[in-house]
């Protein structure tokens, strides 16, 4: 890399966004200043442009330019092992499976390496890369653009030092992915063992989001753990790659979502998604989020007599900015009027695709910006966006129009919880199709989080269904103040993520029994999913699969139960 390329690419004016792959895009990267970086999944482009430039991107890419630009992704959280089915399945004699052979990998805020839990007996590291997108290097990874990656010579060449960090220096800040990471393949010991503990790791520590999109979608720009779509893109192919690389099956585990998306699976990000998830010897898991109980998002249906219906928005006392979302059909069209805590409104403004529409309020210090993007890429269907900077106190009232109106029906967002004020908030909110993205993706296993001490759900564990109707989350899985290692020691953590992990590791060992044993070569994500949801345990009182349980609570061993089942026939 030249010193030209990497003060490029390291500047906080250089922008990242993705294509999918074109002869039109690749004369655009020719003459528009883009700069080319890598092909993702052989079917889409990662490019940067200086952010002056952006707007002409935008003009020249239209309405795709929506799925295109990366959207942010928050963390999913605020023995267990047993409820799962998991330990069980460890221990039985003619199984015993641990995940040796398979690796898991982590898109996520790194990993702390020198921790017991993650050193084999002789004091060297299951951990076989890690890849640190924060860290600005001159040698990232072959035909990646930025970040550095760590080997396990690296590795266990830190872990014989007097000073680790010095030798490698990744860190986990957070103790997020550290968390996370221990909960699926921690070694086994006398008192904690992972679910996966024999397994190997490959960690992908995300870089922040950049500054534009911070400012583009109006959260607090102190954010500390604001990731965009774009970064977990390039991890998950870097794990892909470095699995096949190392001739391992890999169960990946993203314990991040966010709800800035059209949340029906079309979009760039899912659709990358969805193509790795159909890959031969990998498995996708992802968590579902925890955005039930958060007030950030409603579903209303226009009526066709009146054609008019309202959104109220509650600002409290905090103040803060709005940023709303609002999705309809492909067969409707809508427009938008605002009118403010002290009644000033902006008029009715026509829904013209592309259009930005921004006006001041003269009795307030607020701002309104209105936006229009449609047809969008992939579902055809049109994005509203609504954002108030300096929204001040009391209730906002979006007036919704049907200008068409056939099905009538939309669905609008507000940021994930902790990129909006606590006090802001949707009065008819529902808890229905809260699933974060890239959650909502086809294909994925979607996990949800129940209490494993009184089979109670856990009540943020987000609920379905998608805007394209599927019934997600797949199933729940153990996520209650579950017991696992941070860079600090150990401790607790309860959200989707967590049960996300356990899920990895469970999948880590069906893929051991189908890989590594051959008695299923050519598992992927659909195959190990069918495994899991016809295992999973369910109340007779309730019907499934629902939009809050799925297909049920992950049971590892009744999997393997109906696996026998059906061999036996």
């Amino acid at each position: 890399m030249t010193q030209e390329q990497f003060d490029f690419l390291y500047s906080e004016n250089t922008l990242d966004f993705i294509v999918r792959r074109s002869d039109f895009i690749s004369r655009l990267s020719n003459e528009q200043n883009i700069y080319f970086a890598q092909t993702l999944g052989g079917r889409y482009d990662l490019l940067y442009t200086n952010v002056n430039n952006i707007q002409k991107i935008i003009d020249l890419l239209g309405t795709s330019y929506i799925s295109s630009a990366s959207s942010l992704l928050g963390l999913q959280d605020t023995i267990h092992l047993d409820a799962a089915g998991v330990t069980p399945v460890q221990f039985q004699p003619y199984l015993d499976l641990k995940g040796s052979g398979i690796a898991i990998g982590f898109v996520d805020t790194g990993i702390d390496y020198t921790l017991d839990a993650f050193r084999y007996e002789d004091g060297t590291s299951k951990i076989l890369a890690i890849y640190d997108q924060t860290i600005q290097s001159y040698t990232p990874p072959d035909d990646f653009p930025i970040g550095i990656e760590f080997t396990n010579e690296q590795i266990n060449a830190a872990l014989r030092s007097e000073n680790p960090f010095e030798v490698v220096p990744h860190r986990d800040e957070s103790g997020h992915g550290t968390f996370l990471a221990s909960v699926a393949a921690a070694r086994m010991s006398d008192e904690y063992s992972g679910a996966a503990p024999d397994s190997s790791l490959i960690i992908v520590k995300v870089r922040k989001v950049r500054q534009f999109y911070l400012d583009r979608y109006a959260v607090p720009k102190d954010l500390e753990y604001a990731f965009g779509s774009i970064s977990v893109m390039v991890g998950v192919e870097y794990i892909v790659r470095k699995a096949a690389e190392l001739g391992l099956p890999v169960v990946i585990c993203i314990g991040l979502g966010g709800n800035f998306g059209s949340h029906d699976g079309f979009s760039i990000f899912e659709d990358y998604l969805s193509g790795i998830s159909n890959l031969r010897g990998v498995c996708l898991c992802i968590a579902a989020g925890n955005e039930a109980e958060a007030r950030h998002h409603m579903q209303k249906t226009i009526p066709k007599t009146s054609k008019v219906d309202n959104i109220d928005i509650k600002v409290g006392e905090s103040n803060g900015n709005i940023y709303m979302s609002l999705w309809n059909s492909v067969s409707d069209k809508m427009s938008v009027a605002v009118r403010s805590p002290t009644g000033e409104i902006i008029s009715r403004v026509p829904p013209i695709s592309e259009l930005s529409y921004t006006q001041s309020l003269i009795l307030e210090p607020s701002t309104v910006t209105i936006e229009y993007y449609f047809p969008v890429e992939g579902s055809g269907d049109q994005l509203t966006i609504v954002k108030v900077l300096s929204a001040t106190p009391g209730i906002w009232t979006i007036n919704v129009y049907g200008d068409v109106v056939l099905s009538g029906v939309f669905d609008a967002w507000l940021p994930l919880t902790g990129f909006i004020s606590e006090e802001t908030e949707f009065l008819s909110a529902t808890p229905y199709g809260t699933i974060t993205v890239p959650s909502t993706m086809l294909g994925a296993i979607s996990c949800g989080a129940y209490d494993h001490i009184n089979n109670s759900l856990y009540s943020k564990s987000s609920w379905g269904p998608t805007r394209s109707m599927a019934m997600d989350p797949t199933l729940v899985a153990p996520g209650v103040n579950i017991g696992g290692f941070y860079p600090t020691g150990f401790g607790a953590m309860s959200g989707t993520s967590v049960s996300t992990a356990i899920t990895a590791g469970a999948c880590a060992l069906l893929m051991q029994w189908g890989i590594v044993q051959k008695n299923d070569i050519s598992l992927s994500t659909y195959q190990i999913k069918a495994y899991l949801i016809r295992g999973c345990s369910r109340s007779e009182v309730m019907s499934y699969p629902n939009t809050q349980w799925g297909y049920g609570r992950l049971d590892l061993l009744q999997t393997f139960n109906r696996l026998r089942e059906i061999s036996e026939i």
